[in-house]
């Protein structure tokens, strides 16, 4: 078990000037959670989903061979071998709910999630999520008998899953790490929204959803093959503002700064920094055009959350009946599945997963002033002293209104309050990190409710 957390040291008067010494600028041992990620592991994972034959929400429960609660059942125990391998660090629980009466689970029908809770070693009730999807579909979606592999929608995910867990539960982290497998998306998102329900119920302070959906297709319909890029989902303003918080935010901004658009920030600033030839595409929209995901009803409860995918997709290979008609193949089969894309993607999750977790408690109840002034000063909470263990101190990013990334930060130490003088707040955005002693570093949280990431 590698250990990742650094004693911060006690802040006092001759200790002020180091600690406006910046940390590290990358995290070491991110690079070795990379380069443990297994394309050949994946490959294996998505071969066993496959062989269910279907993962339909309304399939088959009491096999063992064939259906969803074979696969679930798959999963669960994979999960709790991988908490073996690290000494019992894996939580592994159910989380379901009856689901009847909608146009796609018509009759009353238990949709059951797996999680895998990776418990943090100094603020154990925070927590990022990475999540796929376990069911599968062909073309009538109330179709629960018909095979449906649904190889990359969304064996791929839950693949992707299953390896960072794999790869991240040998280290140890400040906060905590969810790995989900979720049921029902392809029935109108019912998983999310129950495993939502519950995180809720729980007290779990989620700060991030990585919902992973189709992590494995490079050549796409419109024939560009692609395996160097990803796109990255989030939405630009919270599906939980009040018409109040609207109008703050129509003078004070912050459309493009939801907690969610500023995690695909960080996701973004990982893949350059720590995944060799990826680039990420970040997509300023909720999902695909009038389509959805798994990071929806986590979003729409008001728990930051961003879809990981591949950038060309092929609808020949999602929600179709197999069959070839005219010498063109139909149907979600492993053969499309590239398995090195998919390990490509599982390695930027774990990366972030990794920076996030180890990073300390993320800046709360961020403020902002300098109306009329040449100076623009922030104000954030002191976190918990022992929850913020391996906190080295706050970085304060600022960039030109017009542009898609942070451009300028500089480490301020700990403090909870900071002046950036001749740095005029009618010109510029503005956010604050936490920053964790040895360089893990939170997403940038934009000032007021419109960037919050909570408590």
């Amino acid at each position: 078990m590698r250990h990742w957390l650094v004693t911060a040291a006690v802040l006092t008067t001759s200790s002020l000037a180091m600690a406006q010494t910046a940390p590290p600028s990358e995290v070491l041992a991110i690079h070795d959670v990379v380069a443990d990620v297994s394309a050949e592991r994946i490959g294996s994972d998505i071969q066993t989903l496959v062989d269910f034959g279907t993962r339909h929400t309304l399939s088959e429960t009491e096999s063992e061979t064939r259906g969803i609660g074979a696969a679930r059942r798959w999963i669960f125990a994979e999960f709790e071998r991988i908490s073996a391998d690290c000494g019992g660090c894996l939580e592994v629980i159910y989380v379901s709910d009856t689901i009847s009466g909608e146009t796609r689970i018509p009759e009353p029908t238990e949709v059951v999630s797996v999680l895998a809770i990776q418990r943090g070693t100094l603020d154990p009730d925070r927590y990022v999520m990475m999540a796929g999807d376990i069911d599968s579909r062909v073309t009538d979606p109330l179709d629960g008998t018909s095979d449906s592999p649904g190889a990359n929608d969304n064996a791929s995910g839950v693949a992707g899953v299953m390896e960072a867990a794999r790869v991240l539960s040998q280290h140890e982290f400040a906060g905590s790490i969810i790995y989900a497998a979720l049921s029902g998306e392809e029935q109108g998102l019912f998983g999310g929204q129950i495993v939502a329900a519950h995180a809720l119920e729980q007290g779990w302070r989620i700060k991030a959803v990585l919902n992973n959906d189709m992590i494995g297709n490079i050549a796409g319909i419109d024939g560009v093959i692609d395996n160097s890029t990803a796109r990255i989902f989030s939405e630009g303003t919270r599906a939980t503002e009040t018409p109040e918080e609207a109008i703050t935010r129509r003078f004070q901004g912050g459309e493009v700064d939801s907690p969610s658009r500023n995690l695909a920030r960080l996701i973004d600033r990982v893949a350059d920094q720590y995944i060799p030839n990826l680039d990420t595409m970040l997509v300023y929209r909720l999902d695909r055009f009038r389509r959805g995901g798994h990071h929806r009803p986590f979003n729409e409860v008001g728990i930051p959350g961003v879809r990981i995918m591949e950038v060309h997709e092929h609808y020949d290979r999602q929600h179709q009946d197999l069959r070839n008609e005219d010498g063109r193949h139909y149907g979600d089969t492993i053969e499309f599945v590239d398995f090195d894309y998919a390990a490509k993607l599982t390695s930027l999750n774990a990366a972030a997963l990794a920076m996030m977790a180890g990073a300390p408690p993320f800046p709360a109840n961020v403020e902002i002033e300098g109306a009329v002034s040449p100076d623009t000063t922030l104000r954030w909470s002191a976190p918990d002293p022992d929850a913020a263990a391996n906190l080295a101190g706050y970085r304060v990013y600022w960039r030109y209104t017009d542009q898609p990334q942070w451009q300028y930060s500089r480490f301020v130490g700990n403090v909870t309050e900071y002046t950036l003088e001749n740095v005029v707040i009618d010109n510029f955005y503005f956010g604050v990190a936490s920053v964790a002693e040895d360089g893990s570093e939170s997403p940038v949280v934009f000032p007021g409710v419109m960037g919050s990431f909570g408590e």
